[in-house]
């Protein structure tokens, strides 16, 4: 792998394949139990690199825990059979972003954005900062502390850090939960577009949103947990919501939620 630093910029296409390509995730029969349940059993999939995929499911499935085991957070550390879709592993490939924004309250925003790289003792970059503060609407409130931003704010700012990372794949775990509806969809549009060209796995739980955002979606279900038969919404992202087709998937999309949910299967995950 290359990191093609003429490929950088704003579509965010850095990080590629020898040949090219967006660097994928691939799970080849991963396995993982808690308490003695399996909770992911042979699981194998593999995860476009480029685009988003979404994943949607009841709760308790196992959504967030996939996403944990991906990123080699679970007790035991890395799961046997994860790897990137260049063969390697994913270690230094992954940035997280979740529901809560996790900003440290004592720290300005432009001091948040660059937490990984105190973290790591590594200099930050004041321009590459300056740069996504501008990206993300904020570059007028470089300065400011966590407690003066509103909820929408906060997570424009948690995108920030996640792009500061400059990694190939992004695990986001219900990251615009949070906030009010207006917001929602304009964070939707606002990390669309400054994510194009990652590796993005989503976790949500609005069929909706995924249907906006989604190049793949797949419906967990069952224990042990599996992942349905992706569906491929047409046009580019973010899609219109109000698109008549869009609803058309957006029934099919809940049909499938309500399946999972009635599969005799299903147990409390966690």
């Amino acid at each position: 792998m290359t990191r093609d630093k003429e490929t950088q910029g704003s579509d965010n296409t850095g990080w590629r394949c020898h040949d090219g390509g967006a660097i994928g995730l691939r799970i080849a029969n991963a396995s993982l139990a808690f308490a003695g349940t399996p909770l992911f059993e042979n699981l194998s999939a593999d995860i476009a690199g480029g685009q988003w995929t979404c994943i949607l499911g009841p709760s308790g499935v196992g959504k967030s825990t996939l996403l944990r085991m991906i990123a080699g957070l679970g007790e035991n550390g890395p799961v046997a059979g994860i790897t990137a879709s260049d063969g390697a592993a994913l270690d230094q490939r992954i940035a997280w972003m979740g529901q809560q924004d996790l900003l440290l309250p004592w720290l300005s925003v432009s001091q948040n954005v660059a937490l990984g790289n105190k973290l790591r003792g590594e200099p930050a970059d004041g321009a590459r900062i300056a740069s996504l503060l501008a990206d993300v609407g904020l570059s007028e409130r470089p300065a400011a502390l966590p407690a003066t931003l509103s909820g929408g704010q906060r997570q424009r700012a948690a995108l920030a850090r996640t792009l500061m990372e400059d990694r190939p794949v992004v695990l986001m775990d219900e990251p615009f939960s949070a906030v009010d509806a207006i917001t929602r969809a304009r964070l939707q549009e606002l990390a669309a577009r400054l994510l194009r060209g990652r590796t993005v796995l989503l976790v949500t739980h609005d069929p909706l949103e995924a249907l906006r955002l989604g190049h793949r979606i797949h419906v967990m279900a069952g224990r042990p947990a599996h992942l349905g038969t992706a569906m491929e919404p047409p046009g580019e992202t973010p899609r219109d919501p109000t698109d008549p087709a869009l609803r058309a998937l957006h029934l099919a999309l809940l049909a499938q939620l309500g399946a999972a949910a009635d599969d005799p299967s299903n147990g409390g995950a966690p």
